[in-house]
């Protein structure tokens, strides 16, 4: 079985500091929360990593096949409920230039499959996927 780790430490009383391969990023609590707002919430880190999971896989089918798609983006919405705060339920918007609305439904489907965030959410939390095209 294949693992994966980080490191994260304390670096002030409402920051700390996430060690990942070679890149580090700080994490702390908005200030109306009794943070210092140095960096991203844990649950901002949470909707990046599922984007950017997504969107790694996104490219790489769109590069696999050669084909001439340009400006993807991707919007992450979560929706959080209550007593305990959680996610109850994610979005995920994407969009791109140059491509017709079936070649990006097949890749927006490639990446989903890929994506190791996606496998290990779905079923466990509501998660849908919602496909535009740019003019």
């Amino acid at each position: 079985m294949t693992t994966m780790k980080i490191q994260v430490r304390q670096v002030s009383a409402s920051t700390s500091e996430a060690t990942l391969r070679t890149h580090h990023v700080l994490i702390d609590r908005p200030v109306e929360k009794g943070g210092t707002d140095r960096g991203p919430m844990g649950g901002d880190l949470f909707l990046a990593s599922v984007g950017g999971c997504f969107m790694s896989n996104l490219l790489a089918a769109i590069r696999a096949r050669g084909e001439q798609i340009s400006d993807a983006r991707l919007e992450v919405i979560g929706t959080i409920a209550e007593s305990p705060a959680r996610f109850s339920a994610l979005e995920l918007y994407v969009t791109a230039d140059g491509a017709n609305p079936e070649l990006l439904e097949k890749l927006v489907e490639i990446a989903d499959r890929g994506c190791i965030m996606m496998n290990t959410l779905r079923g466990k939390l509501d998660v849908r996927i919602r496909i535009g095209a740019l003019a």
